[in-house]
């Protein structure tokens, strides 16, 4: 049985204005470059204003727009609910600008790349082989990795080779092709299904008598585990080598790469492109002074040009195609106001988070020393600003300051805090440095291990635990003590 009822429920939902504010919140500048052509070459109404223009103008326009654009416009429907149909282009209001007038050169370099796709299949297809074992050769080419490797089993593609390509072979014969024609292009090393082959591949392609050469070869093929783990002394006893032998043979072993892909490209397109800052911190009679990238505060308007049709189409109530057209225009210069506030919201939320920033780090951004940095979370700076966490988050990821330091990437200056022996709080990002310090000047024919370090930095008044040494010599991608060994 259908019954009716009353029912009342609380909760929150973001408007589509506000979701796309947070999108061009969390744009670096680069990407807030382009999605800002993106939007000018979609909507027609909104333009960059010229440099003579000024920032009332967009105030006046809005006003002459409203009271000549909507009240003459009679339909049968609501304009509102017509203008929303899509999801539109332009979020909540705003106001506060910036007057940055730094410029930076924003060059993205576009050239034309080979990937290493295209350039094995340029050399087997010149290789004296039968078209079938040509067609096993792409596919297994196909199958490398970014980095060369071939990381799949022969079986399974095998079986890939017979369902798809109606190519019915044996594990033998692909293994066949891979080693005496895919493993034979250039670079050397391409195809190797493991890190040792790869090595292998490379090393074998030396011809030389060199002592060294050979001695390298012969590590990598039978002591491959021994030198991994750096156990130098098992394989100095194993060859019945002196120590600068030994030397000799790892020198080779450097010269060689893990990674022959890495010179390629997935695509055909290379993009190369310098950081591009989002915010200038200047340091003048020791105040730290913020801005943005001027790149990021564009003075916008709505086209004066499209405002003049629509008082033109507007007073023609007769004719339902120009009440149409006057529809459309109203819609794109309603979406050109909306995302101009949106815009300035931006600018102005980028603006107080900087801010804070440099309120709580001036030290730092004055002295350039990350030892005077000190413990900040997100929630510091939403407390400072009267942000969410959240919308902190969405503005520091992917954001560079400029300092008379270097350029600065913002969630590197975040860090929780411990409190030394003299009971103050610290930044861990200080501990790191030090740990990082501590293990710069080590000797490294006997690497301190982890219980040594923590010893060390309870000397200096950072009382840690091992667990934590550990963990922090992980984030700084530091291996353990037995592998930073050398001779």
């Amino acid at each position: 049985m259908l019954r009716q009822h009353l029912q009342l429920k609380l909760g929150q939902k973001l408007a589509p204005q506000q979701i796309q504010l947070m999108k061009l919140i969390q744009l670096h500048t680069l990407e807030f470059e382009e999605e800002l052509e993106r939007e000018l070459e979609e909507n027609p109404a909104l333009e960059i204003a010229k440099e003579e223009s000024k920032e009332d103008d967009y105030a006046a326009l809005e006003d002459s727009y409203e009271s000549e654009g909507t009240e003459s416009i009679e339909t049968d429907f609501d304009v509102d609910q017509y203008i929303y149909d899509d999801e539109p282009n332009y979020k909540t209001a705003s106001s506060n600008y910036s007057s940055d007038d730094e410029e930076f050169d924003n060059e993205s370099l576009l050239t034309e790349g080979q990937s290493l796709y295209d350039y094995l299949l340029e050399q087997i297809h010149l290789a004296n082989i039968n078209k079938e074992d040509i067609k096993i050769a792409e596919y297994l080419i196909g199958n490398l990795d970014t980095d060369g490797y071939l990381r799949r089993e022969i079986k399974s593609i095998v079986d890939d080779l017979a369902f798809s390509q109606g190519i019915y072979t044996t594990k033998e014969n692909v293994e066949d092709i891979l080693e005496n024609y895919v493993q034979k292009l250039d670079p050397p090393g391409v195809g190797a299904r493991g890190l040792q082959e790869c090595l292998l591949l490379q090393i074998e392609k030396k011809v030389s008598s060199d002592k060294a050469v050979s001695l390298a070869a012969n590590i990598l093929r039978y002591q491959f585990d021994a030198l991994t783990n750096k156990h130098y002394n098992k394989i100095i006893q194993k060859y019945d080598i002196e120590e600068e032998d030994l030397k000799d043979a790892l020198e080779e072993i450097s010269k060689l790469s893990p990674k022959v892909g890495g010179n390629f490209d997935t695509q055909t397109i290379t993009i190369n492109q310098e950081i591009i800052p989002d915010f200038v911190l200047q340091v003048k009679d020791g105040q730290v002074i913020p801005m943005l990238n001027s790149k990021n505060a564009p003075t916008l308007r709505v086209s004066e040009e499209y405002k003049d049709i629509l008082t033109t189409y507007s007073h023609d109530k007769k004719s339902s195609e120009h009440k149409q057209a006057a529809l459309f225009i109203k819609q794109k210069l309603d979406a050109a106001k909306w995302y101009i506030d949106a815009i300035n919201q931006r600018q102005n939320t980028l603006l107080q988070t900087i801010n804070a920033i440099v309120k709580f780090q001036k030290n730092y951004f004055i002295t350039g020393d990350e030892k005077s940095l000190k413990p900040m979370i997100l929630k510091d700076i939403a407390d400072i600003t009267g942000f969410d966490i959240s919308t902190i988050s969405r503005v520091v990821k992917s954001k560079y300051a400029d300092t008379p330091n270097g350029i600065v990437y913002l969630k590197d200056l975040f860090s929780d805090s411990l409190t030394n022996d003299d009971g103050e709080e610290v930044s861990t990002k200080e501990i790191k440095t030090h740990l990082q310090e501590v293990i710069d000047k080590e000797n490294k024919r006997k690497p301190l291990t982890d219980d040594a370090l923590v010893v060390i930095l309870k000397e200096q008044g950072y009382n840690i635990a091992r667990r934590t040494i550990a963990k922090y010599r992980e984030q700084l991608n530091i291996p353990v003590a037995r592998l930073r060994k050398e001779l």
